[in-house]
This record gives structure tokens, C-alpha cells and sequence, in this order.
């Protein structure tokens, strides 16, 4: 069984339209707050991730599926866990909820690259860190 990454955001006045709908760009906000809390429960940030690896993780693509509207106010649940993984990347599922109703379910494609933008292999310590959040396949 895989563990599941968790973070917790309320929705505010300004991730909203005029009506009080959130508005559909800002769930990438969400869901980028989300995994770089997730690498924060394993040890490491971004900034660390660049300074130390001369490596970078950025998004190759996104595939999001809005389910429902979320609203100012709500509180909402961000679950993430490693779908799969290669040698350079691997693929993020992200599960919004408010409750028990599905908000928003996205698939993101991560690729470690280095600061010159070229792919590179996932450093080890960060793949072991990562290792019980993967969910079904590796392919290394």
C-alpha cells in the first residue's frame, strides 16, 4: 500500500471570481502548493533540490479534470501520490476534494532537469524519499 501526501488550504477572496466561484487557473496554484509541500514532508524544497542537484523539477504536462466548483470559503483537501516513475521523471495524480466530493482530479508529468534545462536522472536520496508515496509501476 502507497502512502498518500495531504495539504490543507482554504479557499480566500481572491483565488475567487466575482461570484465566489474559484476560479480554474488558480487549482494549478493549488496543486503546485500541494507538491511542493509534498517534497518539504520528505526533506527537501525546490531551492534545496537547485542548490544541491544543479537540478530543477519542472511540469511537462498537465491533464485536469474539474469535477465541481469550489467556493470562497471552502476548506479544501489536496491528496498527491507518485503514480509512476522513470529514470528523469515521474507522474503525479492529484485529487482535490471539499469533503467527500471530488473537486478536481489532475495528472501531472514531472521531469528533473538540469539548470541548463536538459533531462537528468532523479538523484537517488530524493527517489528513496519519494519511494512509498509511488503508487503502482516503476519503470527504471
Amino acid at each position: 500500500m502507497h502512502e498518500n501526501f495531504f495539504h490543507k488550504l482554504k479557499v480566500y477572496y481572491e483565488d475567487t471570481d466575482s461570484g465566489g466561484v474559484v476560479y480554474y487557473a488558480n487549482y494549478l496554484k493549488f496543486l503546485e502548493r500541494a507538491r511542493t509541500e509534498s517534497l518539504f514532508k520528505i526533506g527537501f524544497s525546490n531551492k534545496i533540490i537547485k542548490e544541491q542537484f544543479k537540478s530543477l523539477i519542472i511540469v511537462k504536462s498537465c491533464n485536469i479534470e474539474y469535477k465541481r466548483s469550489a467556493y470562497l470559503e471552502d476548506e479544501l483537501t489536496i491528496r498527491s501520490f507518485v503514480k509512476s516513475i522513470t529514470k528523469t521523471s515521474f507522474f503525479m495524480n492529484q485529487i482535490i476534494t471539499r469533503g467527500e466530493d471530488i473537486i478536481v482530479e489532475a495528472k501531472i508529468h514531472l521531469v528533473f532537469v538540469s539548470t541548463e534545462g536538459k533531462p537528468v536522472k532523479i538523484p537517488q536520496e530524493i527517489f528513496l524519499k519519494f519511494k512509498p508515496y509511488f503508487c503502482d509501476t516503476i519503470k527504471i
